[in-house]
């Protein structure tokens, strides 16, 4: 039987397998939010739900650190996420409180529940995420292999996934099959300007609240 400290680390040590870590609550208004976050490389914004999904990355690293905050509370932060993969695209789901991002993570927004849905083991490197419609995601990914490949930088495999419902999708589930689809051009544009600024907004607008 583990005692209560044993128990609490234990459950800090699983949390941070599966991906996911909740930050402590904002003690007063002098914490900064978003420290845990990097340098910004992309925000991808949930104008309805009010909530705003940061991509940073720290000094010599890749952007595979994920904040979620609500925007409209002070920017108060919601959920810290970790990733396997650089994390080039993320997308809010059109009506249910989902979030993807990364190596197709996805996040149960009102939960915290993180979910990894390829199911390779090293998963693949996702470059791009649109939503078609609530039931069908486009999914723009890196060649798994690109070593000798002198296209490999700046093309990638286009897939249009299909789930009746999003909410009910198991982890691991989305097969080398799901994800197989057509090799197109797939440039990796540089969103780490607008990423910084909506974030110094957000801070700006805190620091004035």
């Amino acid at each position: 039987m583990l005692d209560e400290s044993s128990a609490t680390h234990l459950a800090r040590i699983l949390a941070k397998i599966l991906g996911m870590i909740q930050p402590p609550p904002d003690r007063d208004g002098s914490d900064d939010p978003f420290a845990q976050i990097g340098d910004p490389f992309l925000a991808v914004a949930d104008k309805r739900r009010g909530l705003l999904a940061v991509a940073g990355a720290h000094e010599y690293d890749e952007a595979k650190t994920v904040g979620i905050f609500h925007v409209t509370d002070r920017a108060r932060r919601r959920w810290v996420l970790g990733s396997q993969h650089p994390v080039n695209a993320m997308a809010f789901h059109p009506t249910h409180p989902l979030l993807f991002e990364g190596e197709l993570l996805l996040v149960h927004l009102e939960t915290g529940t993180v979910l990894s849905l390829i199911e390779h083991d090293l998963g693949r490197q996702v470059l791009g995420l649109e939503w078609l419609n609530d039931q069908n995601l486009r999914v723009l990914m890196a060649p798994p292999d690109d070593w000798k490949d002198r296209k490999a930088h700046v093309e990638g495999h286009v897939a249009v996934v299909r789930r009746a419902d999003w909410t009910a999708i198991r982890a691991k589930s989305l097969t080398g099959r799901a994800l197989a689809g057509p090799r197109v051009p797939a440039p990796r544009p540089d969103h780490r300007e607008a990423a910084r600024q909506a974030v110094a907004r957000l801070a700006s607008r805190r620091k004035t609240r």
